[in-house]
């Protein structure tokens, strides 16, 4: 069974090279850091999975590529993902070369987890569009795609454009690292048949992956793709054995349980030794 480990929030207070030593030697396969760059003070934007109000811990996030970064330096089979990357914040022509410099110098052991964002606020304060952001992202995938696979780059679109440019390195992972989409939006499925290589959902249940799955094979199909190319890695669980037998008896390929926030490190090494005890 492939489970990853996301990280805990606040996310800085434990270094993520120990994450990522301790990690690959209890033989999870993956470490995950997510992000929110600069949370807004003031937002009426409703947190997704209560409808409230933000709660304190997400102005509290690593920055994920320099986490990855770190974790990349002390390890050697550890997959690093970011779940996500919140695609309409960042520009496609920077964000390529850091995607492809981590790819290269990890030996292409990145998973590319994306996101549209849900926090409006934060969105248009990055320059994103938030009504129109999947087609944005759709457009930042199309373009960083292009820089990854081509000696002399362009794209032309609604919210990208430039001419021939060259970008280097180029990612260690052909064509390029898996792109995987976060989230429960309508389409979601529909989107990640269109244009990526799995799902990273997180407020799901068992019973509804089993179906997700079904309709993802059928998708798929219908389209000449190979339903198998398609991950379903379920993002953000509890430890919970049960659970986790679950998701994967659903039809997941991957699960990624996120430990209680510690103060130290001595106990969240303490945490993920009883994690991998029940687990692996």
């Amino acid at each position: 069974m492939s489970i990853g480990l996301a990280t805990p929030l606040p996310a800085y207070t434990i270094d993520p090279a120990f994450m990522a030593r301790k990690a690959e030697a209890l033989g999870f396969d993956s470490l995950w850091y997510a992000e929110h760059p600069a949370v807004p003070v003031e937002s009426a934007s409703p947190f997704p999975s209560t409808g409230g109000e933000i709660p304190w811990q997400y102005s509290h996030f690593d920055e994920p590529y320099i986490a990855l970064a770190r974790a990349s330096a002390v390890t050697s089979t550890l997959l690093l993902g970011t779940g996500i990357t919140l695609l309409p914040q960042r520009h496609p022509l920077v964000l390529a070369k850091v995607v492809a410099s981590l790819d290269h110098h990890s030996g292409g052991r990145f998973l590319f987890g994306v996101g549209t964002g849900w926090l409006k606020e934060e969105v248009e304060l990055m320059g994103g569009n938030f009504r129109m952001r999947w087609t944005q992202t759709r457009e930042y995938l199309e373009a960083m795609k292009c820089m990854w696979t081509n000696d002399a780059a362009e794209y032309h679109g609604r919210f990208i454009d430039f001419p021939p440019v060259r970008v280097y390195p180029k990612p260690v992972q052909r064509p390029h690292p898996p792109v995987i989409i976060g989230g429960m939006a309508p389409k979601v499925l529909e989107r990640i048949v269109e244009c990526a290589d799995g799902w990273l959902p997180n407020r799901i249940t068992p019973a509804e992956v089993e179906v997700a799955r079904a309709e993802l094979d059928t998708r798929a199909r219908n389209a000449g793709r190979d339903p198998d190319s398609i991950s379903i890695s379920i993002f953000g669980q509890a430890p919970d054995p049960a659970l986790v037998r679950s998701f994967f008896d659903a039809g997941a390929s991957r699960v990624v349980v996120r430990p209680r926030h510690v103060e130290t490190e001595a106990e969240m090494e303490a945490q993920l030794e009883e994690i991998a005890a029940a687990l692996l």
